[in-house]
């Protein structure tokens, strides 16, 4: 989201974590930006009975965990390392700097945060009213067309991730999945998913 070079003329931070990291906890007062320079992060929430809902999973040159950074209240989520991966992370005194002295840069980061509002509402509207087979379409084609539109997308989430993702559980993803590629919407190749 934010040029490399731009983040180093403000003097972020290299941090790299392995698999299973956690960056920041839920209940905790940010006091970071963190973009992605390369892995994945993912961001959830457990419930009471340790069940995991994953607000996102966040890759390459994505930035995440800004509301809280801005609003100055504490992580709704925790954030984790889905593998070893390198974040940029840069004080906030820094990143305010950054934000007043490039407008393009904040206007970027208005447009990305207004984009993931959208997305937590149709997802919040697919979870409420609609069949698993429609809330892992609209999933799917949400992310084919916010991160790779080919005629054939591969699906990168795990039946799991796609659980956690949904509110559904693992073996209603499964079932739905099947059902979703003898209606032809899906195709399962080696065991991953194509739309």
């Amino acid at each position: 989201m934010i040029k490399e070079s731009i983040l180093q003329q403000y003097e972020a931070e290299v941090q790299v974590l392995n698999k299973g990291d956690i960056l920041f906890m839920e209940g905790e007062m940010p006091r970071h930006y963190y973009q992605i320079k390369e892995g994945e992060i993912k961001v959830s929430n457990y419930n009471n009975e340790g069940k995991e809902f994953m607000q996102g999973i966040f890759y390459n040159k994505q930035s995440f965990g800004e509301p809280p950074l801005l609003g100055n209240f504490p992580y709704p989520a925790t954030s984790q390392a889905l593998k070893t991966t390198t974040v940029y992370k840069l004080p906030l005194r820094r990143f305010i700097e950054l934000l007043q002295n490039n407008f393009e840069v904040h206007w970027q980061l208005t447009a990305t945060l207004s984009q993931r509002l959208r997305y937590k509402a149709m997802i919040m509207k697919e979870i409420s009213s609609h069949s698993p087979e429609h809330r892992i379409l609209t999933l799917i084609d949400y992310l084919k067309k916010h991160t790779a539109p080919t005629d054939r997308f591969e699906v990168k989430l795990t039946r799991q991730q796609i659980a956690d993702l949904t509110g559904l559980r693992v073996e209603t993803v499964i079932r739905a999945i099947k059902n979703l590629e003898a209606q032809q919407e899906v195709q399962i190749i080696g065991r991953k998913v194509y739309r």
